[in-house]
């Protein structure tokens, strides 16, 4: 079947939601010869179902809210990747400078002539399909965050990290927590996910890209996460040749991968250092934590891991401890690659769930975590010196 387009199929699209003027909208896109309309619900959580596997072109989301509906986005995005388009009836000037920073393709307000419409999910199919055959053959990078002694702050710097490659440095991004046994990366999101890394691991069939997608949480700052699973015992079934497998197909669906950690050189751990680009050890300004660092360290040597690609996160570095920078330096043989700030924002936006990055973008922590990001990010061939380790002055 051939159409106007030049295409040899309709664009697949899938309309949620609803608005004054979306009901006949939807009439008139079914009876248009380029669009299929696979379905329509006014409920996101009553389209889960037909959202996922990967076959639709594009979603239209009609909504009568004057802000952008970012739950609702949400609930979308846990079940598909593809562009997104927003229908919106009246005033809309907020929600319209709300999408400038979201995950979304277009804001057509309605009503609307049906060929502007039609040329609107044209746009977004053809830019969502450019975007696939990009990512062909481009792999992603995967930053381990990893501390040998709990309290260092981790996972607030792993979940931080994540959510400013996502939002400010607009990488797609994924959080993996390998935290396996009691992993709190999704509670600091502020997210309850239905499903969890043990729930796509004991699933039968090959693992691809649209089965990963199918288990992932979305955050609203276009955060991507798999969480922990949510009973301990179920970590053992994580094994390492699974674990493996999952890094090399988020390396396929994603330009940013970071992966928080549990405290152990445990498997987890081995198979997440193979196919690592950046390790960020967390330290802080204190003795026992030092000493773990260090052996840390030297068991990295042990394993073979490039010490070129380690870099030292000195977390909380501004604390009077009696303890300066230089002496850890010393007493790893390390330079500190990233100083993050002690931020009394930091323990409020955890126990509220939304990530310091997010909430106040203009604390002193906000701002050290971006930076990083931008190394990360933009990884540059620094001479290797630098990152290697030295013998600090007495």
């Amino acid at each position: 079947m051939s159409h106007e387009n030049g295409s040899s199929e309709a664009t697949r699209i899938f309309v949620t939601g609803a608005c004054e003027g979306s009901a006949q909208l939807c009439e008139a896109l079914a009876a248009h010869p380029d669009l299929e309309v696979v379905g329509t619900a006014e409920e996101v959580r009553d389209a889960a179902g037909a959202l996922a596997g990967g076959h639709l072109n594009v979603v239209l989301h009609a909504t009568n809210a004057a802000t952008l509906p970012f739950d609702e986005i949400a609930g979308i995005r846990e079940h598909t990747r593809a562009p997104l388009i927003i229908l919106a009836a009246g005033e809309a000037s907020e929600l319209l400078d709300q999408a400038l920073d979201a995950d979304i393709s277009d804001v057509l307000l309605l009503p609307q002539l049906t060929e502007n419409v039609v040329f609107a999910v044209r746009k977004a199919a053809h830019s969502g399909r450019r975007a696939q055959a990009a990512a062909i053959g481009k792999k992603g990078r995967i930053v381990t965050v990893f501390s040998p002694k709990g309290g260092t702050g981790k996972t607030v710097i792993a979940t931080n990290l994540a959510s400013a490659l996502a939002k400010f440095e607009g990488k797609r991004t994924l959080l993996l927590d390998l935290d396996l046994q009691f992993g709190d990366a999704a509670i600091m999101l502020g997210l309850e996910p239905d499903k969890t890394i043990y729930d796509l691991v004991v699933a039968p069939g090959e693992l691809d890209s649209e089965k990963l997608a199918g288990y992932i949480a979305r955050h609203p700052a276009g955060l991507d996460i798999l969480p922990a699973p949510l009973r301990p015992e179920d970590a053992e079934l994580v094994t390492e040749g699974k674990l493996g497998r999952l890094l090399e197909v988020a390396r396929e669906s994603y330009d940013m991968i970071v992966v928080d950690t549990s405290p152990f050189f445990h498997g987890p751990m081995l198979a997440t250092l193979d196919q690592t680009d950046d390790l960020l050890l967390v330290c802080s300004l204190d003795v026992p934590t030092v000493k773990n660092v260090r052996l840390s360290l030297q068991t990295l040597e042990l394993l073979s891991f490039p010490t070129t690609k380690v870099q030292v996160v000195l977390n909380r570095a501004n604390t009077k401890v009696g303890m300066k920078q230089k002496e850890v330096e010393s007493a790893l043989e390390q330079r500190v690659r990233f100083q993050v700030p002690s931020d009394r924002a930091v323990p409020l936006s955890v126990n509220r769930g939304n990530p310091v990055v997010l909430a106040e973008s203009g604390a002193d922590f906000s701002k050290a975590v971006r930076e990083m990001a931008k190394v990360v990010a933009t990884p540059q061939q620094e001479d290797a010196g630098k990152k290697r380790r030295f013998l600090a002055k007495a």
